[in-house]
């Protein structure tokens, strides 16, 4: 055991040595604090995050965040405000995503009315966590979509809802009896 190892670690009390099972002495030595976390990342998903974090994925995804517009969340930042943060905040931001030690922000609550009366709750996250999530979304769906069933339709590019019905009207003049 390493010292750094062991200076991460606390002492169970006697009267919880005591006992059987996880309890028993031989489990008495402590429990280290934290979670568990791997030494050497996983080169493959360090390749990836360098990725989704290289310079021109991160223009696509911020065009596509101001394009979107949107409300501010729980920050308060707008999305014309986003430029400047990045400009003085990104090289940290940057290393917290690569260490693996960034935390989205809470998302905003936000109730909008219902067609039929009453209303849903929205969540609204903040600019910067819209601009992770596309980079991110960017990246990963260039890896997942060529996997996806060509019957597939929801949360698809360039699909829709309307489709999918089109689909489904197609297949049942075609004889089919279920659709799912």
């Amino acid at each position: 055991m390493t010292t750094e190892v062991a200076e991460d670690r606390i002492e169970i009390s006697g009267a919880m040595a005591k006992g059987s099972d996880r309890k028993s002495p031989e489990y008495a030595d402590g429990v280290t604090r934290g979670t568990a976390t791997e030494e050497h990342p996983c080169p493959e998903a360090q390749r990836l995050m360098e990725r989704i974090l290289s310079r021109e994925n991160m223009q696509a995804a911020f065009k596509r965040v101001v394009s979107n517009k949107g409300a501010a969340g729980i920050d308060g930042m707008i999305v014309s405000d986003l430029s400047a943060y990045l400009r003085h905040n990104w090289p940290c931001i940057r290393e917290q995503l690569l260490a693996g030690e960034y935390r989205p922000q809470a998302v905003r609550k936000v109730d909008i009315p219902k067609a039929s009366g009453g209303t849903r709750a929205l969540g609204i996250p903040t600019v910067l966590d819209r601009l992770i999530q596309q980079a991110m979304h960017q990246q990963l769906m260039l890896i997942f979509e060529p996997h996806f069933s060509e019957a597939s339709y929801g949360f698809r590019p360039r699909r829709s809802a309307q489709q999918a019905v089109r689909k489904a009207r197609q297949h049942v003049a075609e004889g089919y009896r279920w659709i799912v």
